[in-house]
């Protein structure tokens, strides 16, 4: 029973370590769920687009979808649209937003769309605080988000 206690506390210490030594290198963040990171997000700030009308129209970007090599493949619903990527988060703030592709369906009002795609693919930081993540860009431009799953 003590070699099989002590089998298990050495695989959990070995595993702690391998963690925290990626932490430190600034590799990119684990491609094992990161609930941090890895959840649903619905916008709640953008350019002068109201609060309502982003709920109205359920702009959300959802990255609960692990890739190969530390990316998270995501989808972003702003309208009738969808819109399709690939992520990078690094633990030092930076994003890399690439292979953006989308449905591309005729909606009735595609300024958000137009404006959130114009943004998204510039977008190269990140900040989580909490339950919000918000993007921005190197001129300054950002979008916000509130953790659909919070209460």
């Amino acid at each position: 029973m003590k070699k099989l206690l002590l089998s298990i506390f050495t695989i959990l210490v070995l595993q702690l370590l391998l963690n925290c030594s990626s932490l430190m290198n600034g590799n990119s963040v684990s491609t094992a769920k990161n609930p941090h990171i890895q959840r649903e997000w619905m916008m709640i700030a953008f350019e002068n687009f109201a609060k309502a009308d982003l709920i109205k129209m359920n702009a959300k970007i959802n990255l609960t979808e692990p890739a190969k090599d530390g990316k998270i493949n995501g989808k972003a619903l702003m309208g009738c649209n969808e819109i399709f990527f690939s992520s990078e988060f690094k633990n030092n703030g930076k994003v890399k937003i690439s292979e953006i592709s989308s449905t591309e369906k005729a909606c009735p009002d595609m300024k958000l769309e137009d404006d959130f795609s114009k943004t998204f693919k510039n977008i190269t930081n990140f900040k989580v605080e909490g339950h919000f993540l918000t993007l921005t860009d190197n001129q300054g431009n950002s979008m916000k988000f509130i953790a659909a799953d919070w209460d």
